[in-house]
């Protein structure tokens, strides 16, 4: 038997558990919406990456095992089984509970065109007639226009026509559901205070017969296509790496269909055309008792008029450790500042770009950018501050998946303004989050420098957990600077003060600090360790702290999705804990604790224990040495721990049942609610909002 979990099995697991809160009837409905709509984007993801690389290597015939003694052939039957078993849970939480739910709370989705009103049925004629037809671009299957192109991910209608003259030919046709138009339809109500809608597709099926006159329409349904989109690059020998993936993203709408969504109640004829002409195979095709695509539910949780369903909002609250009316390098001078987003905004971390910008003091920015927003102001303080004549340098992450296009689009917009744009290193991707500002001041040039957990994403630091920091303390400022030219030239330090680099040094220091762990407690010295991370997949490190735990060091670990460990395994891993918390926001900062005999350390940092961190991606780790800011640190991984609310835990191996339990279960293990046992409830995430809004700023 196997000592680790499979990887994709372990984040199906993951999908399970946001699903849980979407069936939690005691959060606000609108949230379970959202917590739904959230399970079928991941899904997505999930089928057009993880699933479609596992399709490739079947296809090259590799027959390695993974971590977890499975080969990619017997994943892929695992995974369909799980996925299959998980949409259906969807599709149950959808039909059984949400849609009864929002009924009651005067909003109908309405499931059925039979069942719109006369007024409603005219009216949704009406709008097919002036709103939707004109759109529409119905495509005939013949012997002169071959099966067409169907784009990934996007909603279809297929139908059977007959002939009228010809009446023993039948022909095959599609209709793409145009995304320029809303898919939520909102029809007139006959009940006072209550909201209808209906779905486009449907308005488009009950009305298909008008765009084929000439046919009689036998059957028609709704069916989506997900394309591979892991796109393969050979960077040795792409000429120009931008334009190289300018053409893999075009590619990716084009790649082999490997999953096909269809109505349960579609044709036979019908699926027959589209499995044969798609080359889709049985297990790959999901008969959905529903709408497909359930992340159309985010539409309807941004309706007008249900804020009463919903939690409420939270504001982003002024750092504790700054005061935002003061100059912000003058409080980076006095001492470094800790920032917990998105309790605390992130205003100060575009504040100082934009400031380094203006500042005639200023002699250069570098920064390192993966994921950015559609209108990041960070981006136009860049161009601004190169505009202005400073040196500004910025590592614009093309290979960022899924961001590929938005930040092609700002390394062109940095390089007119006269920024330097460099794009990384060949074979790896740049992962790590760095600002450096240099300023000239009275005692000579000093650095600035900001490092974090999480992208430099205004928009996204309101939904994720992360953490920054700010110093100028001179190991620091070296460092950074010895990072930038490793990534704009090939100069590496022999030797770093303060900051470890992936894929050289991070996975030799995060073994190195466990071992350290490991022999306190073979000492009798005090020995613990807490990492707090997003996934835990590497088995270089889970072997390390199984070793740790073996000697009796006191492991916890709060891993967000992905855990291939395995909790409780005798002599192995009985001393560690695994939780998950799930909550409003997205748990993504890393926070790694060292007891090393009385002395704490603790470090934070861009890199998960996944061996594409740790060996394919330039990632950093930095040490937080100040008391202050330790105690701090400690408080948030304290209250995590605590947490009894939102947290699911990883139960011991030897609690499945083999014989009766999904793949899932058997090979991505079980987590179980928090037990409360009388204490009062704790939520983390809860009490941060509660502390943020508390707490004396500056």
């Amino acid at each position: 038997m196997s000592k680790f979990y499979n990887r994709e099995l372990s984040w199906l697991g993951f999908n399970y558990r946001i699903l849980s809160e979407a069936k939690d009837k005691s959060i606000p409905l609108m949230e379970r919406l959202k917590f739904l709509s959230i399970t079928a984007s991941n899904l997505d993801e999930f089928i057009m990456i993880r699933v479609a690389s596992l399709k490739d290597m079947v296809h090259a015939k590799y027959t390695k095992k993974d971590i977890a003694g499975l080969t990619p052939k017997e994943q892929l039957e695992a995974i369909s089984q799980g996925t299959h078993e998980l949409v259906d849970a969807q599709y149950n939480t959808y039909n059984r509970s949400i849609l009864p739910a929002l009924k009651r709370q005067g909003l109908k989705i309405i499931t059925q065109y039979e069942n719109l009103t006369k007024e409603q049925a005219e009216y949704v004629d009406h709008f097919f007639r002036q709103e939707v037809y004109p759109v529409l671009t119905p495509m005939a299957v013949d012997s002169s226009r071959p099966f067409p192109l169907i784009r990934n991910k996007t909603l279809n209608i297929a139908a059977l026509l007959v002939d009228k003259k010809q009446k023993d030919t039948i022909d095959f046709a599609t209709v793409q559901v145009p995304s320029v138009l809303p898919r939520v339809v909102h029809v007139p109500s006959e009940t006072e205070g209550e909201t209808a809608v209906i779905l486009l597709e449907q308005v488009i099926e009950k009305n298909i017969q008008k765009l084929f006159l000439n046919y009689k329409v036998v059957a028609a349904s709704p069916y989506r296509v997900m394309r591979n989109a892991d796109l393969t690059i050979d960077e040795d020998e792409a000429a120009d790496l931008l334009i190289e993936i300018e053409k893999q993203i075009k590619k990716r709408q084009w790649g082999e269909a490997i999953h096909l969504e269809v109505e349960s109640g579609i044709d036979k004829r019908l699926l027959r055309i589209l499995k044969k002409e798609l080359r889709i195979s049985e297990e790959d095709i999901f008969k959905i008792n529903g709408p497909l695509d359930l992340t159309f539910l985010m539409k309807v949780y941004g309706m007008e008029g249900y804020d009463h369903l919903k939690d409420a909002p939270f504001h982003p609250q002024p750092p504790r450790n700054l005061d935002l009316n003061r100059d912000l390098f003058e409080q980076i001078r006095e001492r470094d500042i800790l920032l917990h987003h998105p309790y605390e905004t992130f205003d100060p971390v575009v504040n100082f770009v934009r400031a380094a910008s203006k500042d005639p003091d200023v002699l250069a920015i570098k920064q390192t950018l993966y994921r950015v927003s559609s209108h990041s102001p960070i981006i136009a303080s860049l161009a601004q501050a190169a505009e202005n004549g400073k040196q500004v340098t910025v590592l614009v992450e093309l290979k960022a998946r899924f961001d590929e296009e938005n930040n092609i689009v700002w390394a062109r917009k940095l390089e007119k303004a006269g920024c330097h744009v460099i794009y990384g290193l060949v074979g790896l991707k740049t992962h790590s989050k760095i600002t450096l500002v240099v300023r000239k001041e009275e005692d000579g040039i000093r650095r600035y420098v900001h490092l974090g957990t999480g992208n430099y994403n205004d928009s996204t630091a309101k939904l994720y957990t992360d953490m920054g920091m700010f110093t100028c303390k001179r190991p620091y400022g070296e460092d950074a600077t010895a990072v930038f030219n490793m990534l704009s030239g090939y100069s590496e330090p022999l030797v770093w003060n303060k900051l470890s680099l992936a894929p050289n040094w991070l996975r030799e220091k995060f073994v190195s600090l466990i071992n350290r762990e490991r022999d306190n407690a073979k000492n009798g010295k005090p020995a613990k360790i807490i990492a707090k991370m997003n996934s835990l997949c590497d088995a270089g490190i889970i072997n390390a702290l199984y070793d740790a735990s073996a000697a009796g060091v006191e492991i916890e670990l709060i891993v967000r999705g992905i855990c291939c460990l395995k909790q409780g395994l005798k002599g192995m891993s009985e001393t560690i804990h695994v939780r998950s918390i799930v909550g409003a926001f997205l748990e993504h900062s890393r926070i790694f604790y060292f007891e090393n005999d009385g002395k704490p350390e603790i470090y934070m940092g861009s890199a998960d224990w996944m061996p594409r961190n740790l060996d394919k991606r330039v990632e950093i780790l930095f040490p937080v040495e100040d008391e202050k800011l330790k105690a701090q640190i400690m408080h948030i991984l304290e209250l995590q721990l605590s947490d009894n609310l939102k947290a699911h835990i990883l139960q011991p191996d030897s609690a499945i049942d083999k014989e009766a339990a999904s793949p899932v279960n058997v090979y991505g293990g079980i987590y179980k609610k928090a037990e409360r046992r009388g204490k009062p409830p704790i939520g983390a995430q809860m009490t941060f909002c509660k502390e943020a809004k508390n707490a004396k700023h500056g």
